[in-house]
């Protein structure tokens, strides 16, 4: 944002009390303007809330600057009351690009949503899951017997991704990972980096006696028999963090963690 522009900075919190109190004491110190008329929000809450606000703001494109008042907070900035203008001023933008997920039931209903961190599928019932898995075209597993598959955006390759043993990805290597949950057979396939292009379809095999479920982020579809994800390149969600302590950095120091 250029320095001459004025800043209209909206605040928004997640519902629990240090969050609602921050906010409280935020607009007892600051102007400020709702949502709609903001050309910087802020955000205040935990991970879970940030991803929230993002995509209630997918289509405005309005910069989000988060203060963690949650709990793991890998996505805010540290929270602080003092000299918020001068810092989002020198605030560093990152633009992150969802994947858009396709998804099939075994009745036919389609669904279409997007994710920022990961489309996640997940085995209902006590039998593993058996996937089908597809990229671009080509089919490169033909039984993955499983728990379940994710992809993962570089964003949220620090999240269930890692914890499901998948690639910490570097913001702008332009790449997903393609990561199995608790794979049965093929035991040893750990997984795979893709371009960020690619095209990724999931069939359910046996998906009535295994049922499986997809979710995106906050989207969840129950009893689903095929999937096509892919990187949603037309929208642009901006992050803003303190130079100091930036999401790229951040995502590198998790590759050297124990």
């Amino acid at each position: 944002m250029p320095a001459s522009d004025p800043l209209r900075i909206a605040f928004v919190a997640a519902p629990i009390a240090a969050a609602q109190e921050a906010i409280g004491r935020l607009k007892a110190r600051y102007e400020w303007v709702p949502p709609s008329e903001a050309n910087i929000i802020v955000a205040l809450g935990g991970d879970g809330f940030m991803l929230e606000t993002l995509h209630a703001h997918l289509q405005s494109r309005v910069p989000i600057f988060g203060m963690n008042r949650g709990s793991v907070g890998f996505l805010l900035n540290a929270y602080s009351e003092d000299n918020l203008l001068e810092r989002l001023r020198c605030a560093q933008p990152v633009t992150l690009h969802p994947l858009e997920m396709h998804a099939t039931t075994v009745d036919g209903q389609k669904v279409v949503a997007l994710a920022i961190n990961e489309v996640a599928l997940l085995r209902e019932s006590r039998q593993a899951a058996i996937l089908r898995l597809i990229v671009d075209g080509k089919v490169r597993l033909e039984e993955l017997v499983c728990d379940g598959v994710l992809l993962s955006t570089a964003a949220g390759s620090t999240a269930y991704n890692a914890s499901a043993h998948g690639p910490i990805l570097p913001l702008g290597a332009n790449v997903l990972a393609l990561t199995p949950i608790s794979a049965f057979r093929p035991r040893r396939w750990r997984g795979a980096v893709l371009l960020n292009r690619a095209q990724v379809v999931i069939e359910v095999l046996q998906r009535e006696k295994r049922p499986v479920s997809v979710s995106a982020d906050f989207t969840e579809v129950r009893s689903i028999e095929r999937v096509a994800i892919r990187e949603k390149r037309s929208i642009s969600l901006n992050l803003l963090f303190d130079p100091e302590h930036n999401l790229e950095d951040r995502i590198l120091n998790e590759q050297f963690m124990n």
